[in-house]
This record gives C-alpha cells, sequence and structure tokens, in this order.
C-alpha cells in the first residue's frame, strides 16, 4: 500500500523526480509506502515531510485508490489532494529523490510517469476516473 499527493498552487503542480529510477523522468506526485502499523494520514504526512518539506495544514482529500498490479500483485497507491500546507524547506537531493520542482498543469516537464498523467488528467482535464494506476 502506498500513498501520494496532488499538491497545487497557483496553477502549479509539485513535482519530484526519483534518485532510484534514473532515465524515468518524473514522477510528479510526491508520496512512498505505509509502514506495518502506520495510517494512511500517518504516512502521508511522514512522506511529504521527508521528500519535499511539506507540512499538511487541514485534512487531505481522498481522490481514490487506485491498483498498481503490473508491478506487484495486490499493490495499492491511495492518492490525495492537498489543498492546504505549507513548505517549510526543501529537502537536499538524496538517495530517493533527486529534486523535487513546480510545474505548470499545463506545461509538465518530460517523461511524467503514465499513471500519474492519468490521475492529472482526470482531476484537471475531465478525464473519467480509471482505478487502474
Amino acid at each position: 500500500l502506498a500513498v501520494s499527493a496532488a499538491i497545487v498552487r497557483d496553477g502549479k503542480l509539485l513535482v519530484v523526480r526519483r534518485a532510484r529510477q534514473p532515465g524515468k523522468g518524473w514522477h510528479t506526485f510526491p508520496g512512498g509506502g505505509v509502514e506495518r502499523g502506520e495510517t494512511l494520514d500517518c504516512a502521508l504526512k511522514r512522506e511529504l515531510l521527508e521528500e519535499t518539506g511539506v507540512v499538511i495544514i487541514e485534512p487531505p482529500k481522498l481522490l481514490g485508490l487506485y491498483t498498481h498490479f503490473n508491478i506487484f500483485p495486490g499493490d495499492h497507491i491511495a492518492v490525495f489532494m492537498i489543498d492546504r500546507w505549507r513548505q517549510d524547506r526543501v529537502p537536499a537531493a538524496n538517495s530517493e529523490i533527486a529534486e523535487q520542482q513546480w510545474a505548470s498543469i499545463d506545461a509538465l516537464p518530460e517523461g511524467i510517469a503514465p499513471g500519474a498523467k492519468r490521475r492529472l488528467d482526470e482531476l484537471f482535464a475531465g478525464r473519467p476516473r480509471d482505478t487502474k494506476w
């Protein structure tokens, strides 16, 4: 089980590029695995703070649960929208996140993960929701 979040500010999306996936471009949504005994909310708060320095101010909105079976049978991703947040710091590049940037929703960097692109199309372009990542 994993969590991820769409974080938007002034028509721009906070995108991340994962260091563990060289050559795959931008993942888009920050997030990661839910640890044993951890709630989705706690996992999301932990992952966002670790990866982006974002602190959630108000409870996130669940956008949907998506299956990711092509990678691992039984894998699910919970995707949230974060409306109220602050970014206290921008963490230095590390072994998990190579970099982050604010990108226009209309002009995202090349290499956006296909599943993340579908989620963005559902959020901002009116595409019908699909439960497959």
